[in-house]
């Protein structure tokens, strides 16, 4: 009895060391530097986490347009009784809004979500690399660029990572992981297990154009706008094809309306350039952005959309 005693005795202080050093590790101040469509997802999803997060925008036209989609996001979430009022005062009350980068200085974890523009993310980096302590972990939610380039500009490679989301942020389980080429171990197992507390599922890749789902997703979506632009079918026949057919929750040409037309654009244009002919934008793409017909975010694209983002047509 008395030997049980002491091994449930040792068990319990090791418990205990091992929650103190978790805790340690555990990832506390977090911000998003841009909160566009992604980054307004992500910081969602963060603070839902019941993480606090401060979020930034360039300037109070930006920052007040995100605050609002955010709530009619959640008012959404409300009406779908998937979330409760004093929920989403709760995810609100978690979020810091600023339109100040020097307010996000004692952060350990800064993620950058702004357009896929290679010197406005460096731009980014640098700045924080010059305000942020040593010990702060960069993040990109960038889908095709070069990290290893990215972190070029700053003094800590080791703490330069890829988180890449999906949209909806929210919803979809998953985020990639990827390693730059000086990427540290310490950094992706913080990482790791910040991305598993905020309820995702995290898939290590390492760095080369597109990832995984950037670069296998594309040329279907290519190859959808193709086959409309042909006149082989419309744009509900394809996706109903595609859902039914492949148990897809949404078709090639709903997802490429959510994911924005002209973020998708700017994915095939850069993997043209790197992986060649397959990734050649459709012309039909390019028409529908010329003409600011960018999907969920404008209410139109391939389909109509409300306020809410669900399809009308």
């Amino acid at each position: 009895m008395k030997q049980n005693s002491e091994e449930a005795l040792k068990s319990e202080i090791f418990a205990e060391i091992k929650t103190s050093s978790d805790d340690a590790q555990r990832i506390k101040n977090v911000a998003v530097v841009g909160v566009g469509v992604m980054g307004r997802g992500i910081v969602q999803a963060i603070a839902q986490a019941g993480f606090d997060v401060i979020a930034v925008e360039k300037d109070e036209e930006s920052l007040n347009n995100s605050k609002e989609k955010l709530e009619e996001a959640l008012d959404y979430e409300i009406q779908r009784w998937a979330m409760t009022k004093s929920e989403k005062k709760s995810v609100l009350s978690r979020i810091e809004w600023t339109t100040n980068i020097e307010d996000v200085k004692e952060c350990e974890l800064v993620i950058e979500a702004v357009d896929e523009d290679f010197e406005l993310k460096k731009a980014i980096f640098k700045k924080l690399d010059e305000i942020c302590p040593p010990y702060t972990i960069f993040v990109s939610n960038t889908s095709t660029l070069s990290l290893t380039k990215i972190s070029e500009v700053t003094r800590r490679p080791d703490k330069i990572i890829g988180m890449h989301f999906l949209n909806p942020v929210p919803k979809i389980p998953l985020v990639e992981l990827v390693r730059a080429l000086k990427t540290s171990d310490e950094t992706f197992r913080k990482v790791k297990a910040f991305a598993e507390q905020i309820g995702k599922t995290p898939v290590e890749v390492y760095e080369y154009p597109g990832f995984v789902t950037t670069r296998v997703i594309v040329p279907m979506l290519n190859e959808a706008m193709h086959v409309l632009m042909e006149g082989i079918a419309t744009a509900e026949g394809i996706d109903t094809a595609m859902k039914l057919g492949y148990n897809f929750q949404m078709g090639p040409l709903e997802m490429a309306d959510t994911m924005g037309l002209d973020e998708v654009l700017t994915w095939m244009e850069t993997l043209y350039k790197e992986l060649g002919e397959k990734y050649r934008p459709c012309p039909l793409l390019r028409k529908l952005v010329r003409e600011g017909k960018l999907g969920k975010k404008t209410g139109e694209g391939f389909f109509k959309y409300d306020e809410y983002g669900r399809k009308i047509s």
